[in-house]
C-alpha cells in the first residue's frame, strides 16, 4: 500500500510570454482548459489529495469552473499563490499534509500515471527526485555578453520538468528556510527557480533524477500551445 500522497498543483502564473489576456493555464486545449488536464491524471492516480494554488481573484473561478465542473473531488484546498513561484509552493505546502508531495506545473497537462509511479518508487528510496529527460541538443554556458565560455558534456544534461516529488519533512524545511532567508537571496540576485534547487540550497538531501517525457512540456508560449494541440491528437 502506497503512503499519503499530495499534489500542489500550481495556477497562479499570468503567462506574460503567451500573450494572451487569458492565463494559459485556462487556455482551451482541444475542448478543455488545459490545467484540467493535469488535474484529471492526479484525480484518478494513488494521490490522496490535490491543493490547487492559483492567484487570489481567480480561486472561485477555478471551484466552479474547473473543480465542480469536472467532478475533481481530490481538490481539497484552493489556495492563493504569491509573487513569485516559491511563494505559491510555500502557500501549497501549508495547506497540504501527506508523507509525500508532488509539486507539479498546471501548464504541464501531459503528466502521466507512468511518470507518477516512476517518481513515487523514487522518492520513498531517496526522499527527494524531480522529472526530466536528457538533453538533445549541445548546451553552451554563456557569459554576460552571450559568449560562449564552456560546454557542458551532453549526457551529463538534463531538463528538468514536474513533478517534483519530495518527502514532506525535506520539502518544508526547505521553504522555511528560503522564506526565512528570501531578503538575503535577493541581495545576493540569487534566485531560487524550482524546488529541487530549494532542497539543495538548504538541506543536506540528494535530488535524485526520474525520467519524465520529451512530451511532458510546459506550455509558456504560443508555440508551445500549437505542439500540445498536436501532442493532444
Amino acid at each position: 500500500m502506497k503512503k499519503d500522497c499530495a499534489a500542489i498543483v500550481l495556477a497562479a502564473g499570468r503567462g506574460k510570454r503567451m500573450r494572451s489576456e487569458v492565463p494559459k493555464q485556462y487556455l482551451m486545449l482541444e475542448d478543455k482548459p488545459i490545467i484540467y488536464y493535469a488535474l484529471k491524471v492526479f484525480q484518478e492516480s494513488f494521490i490522496n489529495q490535490v491543493i490547487l494554488v492559483t492567484a487570489a481573484e481567480e480561486i472561485e473561478y477555478c471551484r466552479q469552473n474547473i473543480v465542480e465542473k469536472y467532478g475533481f473531488d481530490k481538490v481539497t484546498h484552493i489556495v492563493a499563490g504569491g509573487k513569485e513561484r516559491y511563494h505559491s509552493v510555500y502557500e501549497g505546502l501549508k495547506a497540504a499534509k501527506a508523507d509525500y508531495i508532488f509539486i507539479h506545473d498546471g501548464a504541464r497537462p501531459f503528466v502521466t500515471e507512468e511518470i507518477l509511479e516512476r517518481a513515487y518508487a523514487s522518492v520513498c528510496q531517496y526522499g527527494a527526485c524531480v522529472v526530466g529527460m536528457p538533453v538533445k541538443d549541445t548546451i553552451k554556458i554563456a557569459d554576460g555578453n552571450c559568449f560562449a565560455v564552456s560546454t557542458p558534456s551532453r549526457d551529463k544534461v538534463w531538463m528538468i520538468q514536474t513533478p517534483q516529488v519530495f518527502a514532506f519533512d525535506v520539502i518544508l524545511q526547505a521553504y522555511a528556510s528560503l522564506m526565512e532567508k528570501e531578503e538575503e537571496l535577493l541581495q545576493k540576485s540569487v534566485k531560487i527557480t524550482d524546488d529541487a534547487m530549494a532542497v539543495e540550497t538548504f538541506t543536506d538531501w540528494k535530488v535524485k533524477l526520474v525520467e519524465g517525457s520529451y512530451e511532458n512540456i510546459k506550455i509558456t508560449t504560443p508555440e508551445d500551445l500549437q505542439i500540445a494541440k498536436a501532442f493532444a491528437l
